[in-house]
Parts: C-alpha cells; sequence; structure tokens
C-alpha cells in the first residue's frame, strides 16, 4: 500500500513538472522588452496567437496600447516557433522566429525576403 502510494505521489509530482515545462516554452503570457519600452500580453486570437501592447514608455514613437501583432506560428519543440506575423498597424508581415527559454524570450522578424531583420528579448512578467 505504501508503494502504491509512493508511485501515485510520484506520477502526480512529475505530472506536475511536465506541465511546467510546457507552460515554461509557451510564447502565452505577459512579456516586458528588452528595452524596457514595452510591455504585451501574448494569447490565443481565432486560430493565432496576439501579442497586445499592454503598456507603452511614454515618448515612444509609434507604438500605442492596443497594438496587435497577429502571429500564425508553428512549434517545432523545445520552446521554438517560426511562421509568419502581421502587423496591421503598419500594413507589414514579418518572418518570424521565435525561440522561449523559461522566463527569456527572443523573437527575430525580417522582412523583404529576410533580408531585413530585428531581434528583439523579452522577460516573462507575473
Amino acid at each position: 500500500m505504501l508503494n502504491r502510494s509512493i508511485a501515485i505521489a510520484a506520477f502526480v509530482l512529475l505530472g506536475s513538472i511536465s506541465a511546467f515545462a510546457a507552460e515554461d516554452a509557451s510564447m502565452k503570457g505577459t512579456w516586458s522588452r528588452g528595452d524596457g519600452n514595452a510591455r504585451v500580453k501574448i494569447d490565443n486570437c481565432g486560430s493565432a496567437l496576439c501579442a497586445t501592447n499592454l503598456w507603452i514608455k511614454p515618448g515612444t514613437p509609434s507604438e500605442k496600447v492596443g497594438d496587435k501583432l497577429i502571429m500564425n506560428v508553428t512549434s517545432s519543440g523545445n520552446g521554438k516557433y517560426e511562421g509568419k506575423a502581421q502587423d496591421p498597424q503598419r500594413g507589414l508581415t514579418y518572418n518570424l522566429q521565435v525561440d522561449v527559454k523559461g522566463a527569456s524570450m527572443t523573437t527575430r522578424g525580417c522582412v523583404l525576403a529576410k533580408i531585413v531583420c530585428k531581434s528583439v528579448t523579452w522577460t516573462r512578467t507575473p
């Protein structure tokens, strides 16, 4: 009986760790941009994910609270995502690569046949 209780407790603990690891590699959540000028929330919006500006540092040009980036990405595992992102405010579509590692995320968006690219770092916030 004791062995069965230990086995059940171990199963529950391992399940909790696995669920945490899966969530840990998810893009969903609230993120602060590395330059400190923005905070976004990434969540489902239809069949895509949307990054919605929650806060923008006053004086930051061409960005405002409520702006959205619509991301159609697929996961290749281990916190890596790839796909397209549409920016309706600027009328641009980006090739997008995302790498989530724990509380850090790096996004790389490219335009013009992947000639012009920019990487941005993010930190998960509570």
